[in-house]
This record gives C-alpha cells, structure tokens and sequence, in this order.
C-alpha cells in the first residue's frame, strides 16, 4: 500500500488547503471583478437611459447639428492638417540648418550616398553621351567623304 493512504483524510485536506494569502488574493480579485462588473452595467444602463431620452431631441435638431457637426469636424480637421505640415516644415527646416551646419543630423549618410551616386551616373551620362557625340560625328564625317567621291 502507498504511504499517502495510511494519512488521515483531515490532514490531507489541511497540507492541500490554500493558504491565508492565497485566500486574501481570491477574496480581493473577487471583490474587484464584482464591483467593476457592477459599475459596468451602471454606466450600460445611463448610456441607454440618456440615449433613450436624446433621441427625441437629436431628431428635433438635427438639421441644425449634422451640418454644424460637419463644419466642425472639417474645422478641426483643417486646423489638425495645418498644424501638422507647420510642424513638418519646421523640422525639416531644422534638419537643413543643422545638415549645412555639418552637425550630421539623423538621415545624413543616406542622403550623402544619394548625392554621391546621382553625380557618378551624371558623370557616366555625360561621358557615353561625348562618346555617343563623337560617334555620330565620326558616322557623319564618313557620310560626308562617301558622298564627296
């Protein structure tokens, strides 16, 4: 037989008992979960009360307040926009101060690589087309002394 029969069954449930702080957690979380599920359904039950109540209200005027809703929707938007390219502006103003400067402002290597491989494809453009150039010269030249004979 196994030693865990020969333990009286009180003293099993005593060892498998959870302890006192164990419990103060349970009873805690318990009280919490029930008092915000209780002032869930109290703010549920206003906002139905309150949109019950408006609703006659809403329908009264709204001719007044959809088209005031809209011209204040669109106002603000506008004014958020405006904010933002004024904010965009200023800190790209910044960064090209400080860029000139030669501060090094976040973004530099990659616009200095930028820069360095659009002037060597300009120089190898500029080079094929002199090329380019002196070969129709040439073609022309060879033309010219073909129909000169």
């Amino acid at each position: 037989m196994s030693t865990d029969q020969n333990i009286p069954i009180t003293q099993r449930l005593y060892e498998s008992a959870p302890s006192s702080r164990q419990a103060t957690k349970f009873l805690t979380a318990i009280t919490l979960g029930a008092t915000l599920l209780f002032l869930s359904g109290l703010t549920l039950t206003g906002t139905v009360i309150a949109l019950i109540i408006a609703t006659p209200l809403m329908v009264i005027f709204s001719p007044i307040l959809v088209p005031a809703g809209i011209v204040i929707f669109l106002a603000i938007t506008g004014f958020l926009f405006s904010g933002g390219c004024g904010v965009v502006a200023i800190t790209t103003l910044s960064w090209m101060y400080n860029y000139v400067q030669g501060k090094h402002p976040p973004g530099a290597d990659q616009l200095d690589y930028a820069k360095n491989k659009l002037a060597c494809t300009a120089r190898d453009v500029t080079e094929k087309a002199k090329e380019y150039g002196q070969y129709v010269q040439h073609k022309v030249q060879e033309v010219a002394q073909g129909q000169g004979s």
